[in-house]
This record gives structure tokens, sequence and C-alpha cells, in this order.
């Protein structure tokens, strides 16, 4: 029974610090370019970029 008087405190506590986390980070932006952040994911040049980066085009001459 003792456990409990520990599990239940602790539980809540750490909910309301997973609350305090998910509003700092929706407050600060951090969800405000949600498919921006799927292109960058997905590719190596941004989505308006149309010219290819140098080293990308070159071919390989070690064979591979």
């Amino acid at each position: 029974m003792t456990a409990l008087a520990w599990l239940i405190p602790a539980a809540l506590l750490l909910g309301a610090l997973g609350l305090l986390a998910f509003l700092w980070a929706l407050r600060s932006g951090q969800f405000e370019d949600l498919e921006g952040a799927a292109y960058r994911a997905l590719e190596d040049e941004p989505p308006g970029d149309p010219t290819p980066r140098p080293d990308a085009t070159r071919a390989r001459s070690d064979g591979a």
C-alpha cells in the first residue's frame, strides 16, 4: 500500500512535466512547418531548389 503512496504522485508529476514540455514546444513554434519537415526527411534538396549540388552530379571514379 505504501508503494501507491509513491507511485501515484510520481505519475502525476511526470504527467504534468510532459504536459508542460508539450505546451513549451507548442509555444516555441516546433509544430509550425510540418510539411517542410516531411520534405527535409525524404529529399536531399529543399523543395524549391531546382539546382543540383555539384558533388551529386559528378560521376564516381572509385568504381562504385
